[in-house]
């Protein structure tokens, strides 16, 4: 059984594997063309190698055979690690279809899922034990008999894949996400004697460490789709060994807090291709990082508040595995149930403003505020919203475009998100407009005090 020591091991050896290995990888895509040429929804401005994810890959597969226990739920582990990333390479190549990727992912999920790597029960706070294993769904012929548990843990695996994959799309973003998100789950792992499940863990987070010597802005390589399926496939078998089976009463909150940048960004994306009636899978500018862009973000400074509220919220999730703010049987201790709840609060916070700097959260009555001192209402604070205050407003958050002053014309413009260009701001009739002059004030009654 592996300890404490053989994931300190495994990271250095991750870390320094990965970090050696990177410019092989590099020069591998270069010779077959697998570049990553800027497009319009890139954040990069030279053709980059974006097969890094192959020396995670190595890293993995031979830090998992020396520091893991060589048994059948780990030989399926690093099998289904091959298979994501085959899939992940040949998309680097020739961009697969949707589907043919989704079967893919799919399939490598089974793998470790087949061989036991599965949630058969957790346990929900108030609700107690739940018991997905004991639900059969089907018995087909030589397969034998597949129980839900079995179902949701392969598609919790692909999702998770998924999630890591879309957010790859600024130099060291995914890397540095898993990084922060393994080495949470290593303490927790490790500290619920799942030895095996921390051991993968700091690997994991190693490798990311060392890609991210390559990797961070500006890159001199792209871990791809091949390394960001990969690591995602990574993270979520780490969170069925690692947390969910466990009795642990918050097990589930463990990966939801430690994945939650990653898990809203994909959520707000999906929702808004699902409301404007667009395919989930069409790629399109509307992650965090494409909407930091927008409102003038360098990509360092991007990352950087992705990883502080990767940090925050992987923080929570630590707190909650240690601070002994209840015994388990529902007596709280007065002063830490005080300490957890400030870092709930803590969390919350952060979260709230980052999402209301990006316009997620709709503050329509702010948004109305600036609209207002733009129109020169902004002295008549008891003034009815004019329509076209409110027009501008609900075009703005309805279509996360936002006007500006081009200072060359003195016109209304707007930031295509598409293009990033400037364009002007269009009425109904298609010409552009300049603000309106500010409205006539209202007569003054003749005071009469002292009369």
């Amino acid at each position: 059984m592996p300890d404490t020591i053989d994931a300190l091991f495994g990271f250095i050896f991750a870390g320094a594997a990965v970090w050696a290995l990177v410019p092989a990888t590099e020069a591998l895509a270069v010779r077959i063309g697998a570049m990553d040429i800027p497009n319009e929804r890139s954040l990069h401005e030279v053709p980059t190698p974006k097969l890094g994810g192959l020396a995670v890959l190595v890293a993995v597969l031979i830090g998992g055979s020396i520091f893991l226990p060589w048994d059948q739920e780990t030989r399926s582990i690093l099998a289904g690690a091959i298979v994501i990333t085959a899939v992940g390479v040949i998309d680097d190549l020739v961009d697969l279809p949707a589907g043919v990727k989704l079967l893919g992912q799919t399939a490598a999920a089974i793998i470790p899922v087949a061989s036991g790597v599965t949630v058969d029960n957790f346990t929900l706070p108030f609700l107690g034990r739940v018991d997905p294993g004991s639900v059969q769904l089907i018995d087909p012929p030589l397969i034998g008999a597949i129980d839900l548990g079995q179902v949701l843990t392969v598609f919790g695996i692909v999702a998770v894949a998924n999630v890591i994959n879309l957010i790859d799309g600024v130099d060291g973003l995914a890397a540095g996400v898993c990084l922060i998100s393994a080495g949470a789950l290593t303490v927790i792992a490790l500290s619920l004697d799942r030895n095996a499940a921390g051991v993968l863990a700091a690997v994991t987070a190693g490798a990311s460490l060392g890609f991210l010597r390559h990797g961070f802005p500006p890159a001199s390589s792209f871990m791809g789709d091949t390394g960001s399926n990969l690591l995602g496939y990574l993270m979520a078998v780490i969170t069925v060994q690692g947390a969910l089976k466990t009795n642990a009463v918050v097990a589930l909150f463990f990966p939801l807090a430690i994945l939650a940048v990653p898990i809203l960004d994909t959520s707000f994306v999906v929702a808004k291709r699902v409301k404007y009636g667009r395919p989930i899978y069409r790629a399109d500018t509307e992650h965090f990082h494409h909407r930091m862009a927008r409102i003038g973000f360098s990509q360092r400074r991007t990352i950087a508040y992705l990883y502080g509220w990767t940090l925050i919220l992987a923080g929570l999730a630590l707190a909650l595995r240690f601070v002994p703010y209840t015994d388990n049987h529902g007596n709280f201790d007065p002063f830490w149930t005080v300490v957890m709840a400030a870092c709930l609060i803590a969390a919350a916070v952060a979260s709230f403003r980052l999402l209301a700097a990006l316009e997620i959260l709709k503050l329509l009555k702010v948004r109305n505020r600036q609209w207002r001192r733009r129109l020169g209402l902004a002295q008549f604070p008891e003034a009815p919203f004019e329509p076209e205050v409110e027009e501008g407003v609900l075009r703005e958050l309805d279509t996360g475009t936002f006007s500006v002053v081009d200072p060359g014309t003195g016109e209304f413009t707007a930031v295509d998100p598409d293009t990033g260009e400037l364009e002007a701001v269009e009425r109904e009739d298609g010409d552009g407009v300049s603000p309106p002059p500010p409205p006539e004030q209202p007569a003054r009654a003749r005071d009469t005090r002292g009369s």
